[in-house]
């Protein structure tokens, strides 16, 4: 019977959904109609206009309120509503990734897309060894993976599905057309990163979310939990580790930059040291955001006191020893 209710559950919300996949597929159909720097123009208007309005443009500016103490609130307002543009124009932009990215390495003149590092890039790609690749949902963040694939870096994203089925479905779908391998977030997950390490390929993640087993990580000078995945895997693989961000330019163009191989904090033992390198990655993130702050995802609760570990609790050896007669 329980099997049976799940079955018709399911059955139920993917019928609910159909208006929602077709609404989101005549978005779609508009931005392609409309071009690039229309549809991310007019993206941009919806988000500003309709953002403010959302529950999440508060948890923006509490997280702002946070990151910046005693900073003008006009200010972080203005911060709040770049971050909205930025978003409306990453979400129109979907319908034209494979047209945006248009990188040439032998072009006199730069497109759309200019790189910086493709130096690492080749490096990364011709080396013969497995790699790490971190980022943050900066600019468009879904460039770098079309780069991968384009340029031929066998890599896997890892990527969180939208919580609209719709939008999630139709984001798959470009994903899989724009780009290389792809790993979903959830159960698994794991094991599936594993695999692509071990047979030599890449991995990139966006690292700058919260994530609740994750380890403890000051940013913006406040403990937040990051996911420690890539750290683990760089312990264990001792495979190299770079940052990869995306600069929103003037007129619909971008600038992506790849740093040098990180050098990571190591234990005694001389391992990569998990914590001190997730560290060492949101120090990077950190510094990306506040170089351009207005293009960063504030939205999401990066901060959660209430879900940090707690202090282990230590014996009072002194008050046992005196019990025992010591």
């Amino acid at each position: 019977m329980l099997r049976l209710k799940l079955r018709l559950y399911r059955a139920l919300s993917r019928f609910a959904g159909l208006p929602m996949v077709a609404v989101v597929r005549g978005l779609f159909w508009l931005a392609r109609r409309l071009g690039p720097e229309r549809a991310a123009a007019a993206g941009a208007r919806i988000a500003r206009t309709l953002g403010p309005w959302l529950p999440s443009h508060r948890t923006a500016l509490a997280n702002l309120r946070l990151a910046y103490p005693g900073r003008d609130p006009a200010e972080l307002a203005a911060i709040a509503l770049g971050s909205w543009d930025n978003l409306g124009r990453t979400g129109a932009e979907y319908a034209h990734l494979g047209e945006i990215f248009d990188y040439d390495p032998d072009a006199a003149e730069n497109g759309r897309i200019e790189v910086e590092g493709i130096e690492h890039f080749t490096a990364m790609r011709d080396d013969g060894r497995p790699g790490l690749i971190f980022s943050a949902h900066l600019g468009n963040w879904e460039l770098p993976a079309i780069c991968a694939a384009r340029f031929g870096l066998e890599a896997s994203a890892v990527f969180r599905p939208p919580n609209s089925p719709a939008a999630a479905q139709l984001v798959q779908e470009v994903r899989r057309a724009t780009m290389g391998g792809l790993t979903a977030a959830g159960p698994g997950a794991a094991f599936r990163m594993q695999g692509v390490i071990e047979r030599g390929g890449h991995l990139g993640m966006l690292v700058d979310q919260h994530f609740t087993r994750g380890v403890v990580v000051r940013f913006f000078g406040r403990p937040a939990l990051v996911n420690p995945l890539l750290a683990k895997l760089a312990r264990h693989y001792e495979c190299p580790v770079h940052g990869v961000r995306v600069i929103r330019l003037a007129r619909g163009r971008f600038r992506l930059q790849l740093t040098p191989a990180l050098d990571l904090p190591r234990d005694e033992g001389g391992a990569v040291d998990v914590a001190g390198a997730m560290q060492a990655m949101t120090e990077i993130i950190e510094g990306w955001v506040r170089e351009h702050p207005e293009q960063w995802l504030w939205m999401h609760r990066r901060w959660r006191p209430s879900m940090l570990p707690k202090p282990a609790v230590q014996a009072n050896v002194t008050s046992v020893g005196a019990v025992g007669g010591v």
